[in-house]
């Protein structure tokens, strides 16, 4: 919102690391006093609701070290090269970790994952007409993972279970539930 009596002074960086950088920075105030805020800089990402044909979709169980436990959540990954289209990392991230390629792609949304201390942008793809391919993992924690599949009228009663309690998978799923009309 403009003028609304807030205005970035500047920021140092605290942490420039693999994924993401910590700043500190400086805020000036309605009224003129400043205050500093940490903030998490991230590339972006993407996520991939793919749905097979039999209307299961894909899930991974992968291995979260800020969690320190195995949760569910479907295909995403990062937007680490520099100018790429998000359509074409989702692309490239679906087959890396799950080995699948999609004939029918279509944006459902994008959203600010947690506006109060990061600027991580995501963006969630429907990717439908899925074809076996081959995968192409990276990291360990993909070498680890277990790719299954769900029916996804299934979902809403895993999420009220808490079985399922990603948000990304959760907002993308939803919205593909609906553009699917179910």
């Amino acid at each position: 919102m403009t003028g609304s009596g807030f205005a970035r002074r500047g920021a140092e960086t605290l942490h420039d690391g693999h994924v993401i950088r910590l700043v500190r920075a400086t805020l000036e105030v309605p009224g003129g006093t400043t205050v500093e805020r940490e903030i998490v800089e991230h590339p972006g990402a993407v996520s991939v609701v793919a749905v097979d044909d039999t209307g299961a979709v894909v899930l991974e169980r992968q291995y979260r070290v800020a969690l320190d436990t195995h949760i569910l959540e479907i295909p995403a990954g990062k937007r680490d090269i520099a100018g790429e289209d998000p359509a074409d990392t989702a692309r490239r991230e679906l087959l890396e970790e799950t080995g699948l390629e999609a004939t029918t792609w279509v944006q459902l949304a994008e959203f600010y994952n947690s506006p109060g201390f990061t600027d991580e942008h995501s963006t969630v793809f429907l990717a439908t007409g899925l074809t076996q391919v081959g995968s192409d993992v990276q990291g360990p924690e993909e070498e680890a993972m277990e790719v299954v599949r769900v029916p996804i009228d299934e979902i809403p009663e895993m999420i009220a279970r808490g079985e399922l309690v990603d948000a990304k998978s959760i907002i993308g799923i939803l919205l593909a539930l609906r553009r699917l009309g179910r």
